[in-house]
């Protein structure tokens, strides 16, 4: 009984998030959904690649997911660009983003004015990589501070990833971290996904990635 409970409520997110992708497909818009554990930086990635697409003329809205709080949010409106909050705390406190919640986010933004739409999904590496948002792509962050082991002991996440961002090279030099390696982990999970290694705190990679978005656009 249980089994069936679980895979109605699956069911029943897909397919709105296959409605959501019809609605932004109308509009051109792209959805991309990042996804990380907390601390790899999402945040701070996109305040330094969003103002390299918005060069591009590029518009681009965020609907950013927390437990609590809008800190996250806060930052990203600083860039003049519409931001949508969503805090799960008000339907218990969920470590992730469902297409629930997104489909009235979306409200908040004009889709005809929107070429591209980030999704920041709450913090964690294993409940949102269950969950279809109804994103167009699937990103995830994951920071030399974390381990090269973490695709192979969260498969599914980076299974579901088209683009993997590996954040904080810059601080290569002071760990014992073999990113050759980890690359290879996540090749071994996916080997059809795309792999950069950047850094929101020295912008290194972040043109080459913001070349592969606007591809993704066109």
């Amino acid at each position: 009984m249980k089994v069936q409970v679980v895979r109605k409520v699956l069911e029943v997110n897909d397919r709105l998030a296959d409605e959501i992708r019809e609605t932004t497909a109308s509009r051109n818009t792209v959805v991309i959904n990042v996804m990380s554990s907390p601390g790899s930086g999402k945040t701070s990635l996109l305040e330094r690649l969003i103002p390299r697409l918005l060069a591009n003329d590029v518009k681009i809205g965020v609907i950013e997911g927390d437990i609590t709080t809008t800190r996250d949010a806060d930052r990203l409106a600083q860039l003049n660009i519409p931001v949508s909050q969503i805090n799960t705390d008000v339907f218990g406190g969920d470590c992730h983003l469902g297409s629930e919640a997104i489909r009235p986010a979306l409200d908040h933004f004009d889709l005809k004015k929107m070429d591209l739409i980030f999704i920041e999904n709450v913090g964690n590496l294993v409940c949102p990589a269950e969950f279809d948002t109804g994103a167009n792509f699937n990103a995830v962050v994951i920071s030399t501070t974390e381990g090269e082991d973490k695709p192979l002991k969260y498969p599914l996440m980076f299974r579901t990833c088209q683009l993997a961002l590996i954040n904080k090279i810059d601080l290569l030099p002071y760990l014992e971290f073999d990113v050759e390696q980890l690359e290879q982990n996540i090749h071994t999970i996916n080997p059809d996904i795309d792999i950069f290694q950047v850094s929101a705190r020295t912008d290194e990679g972040l043109d080459v990635l913001a070349v592969r978005l606007l591809r993704m656009l066109s």
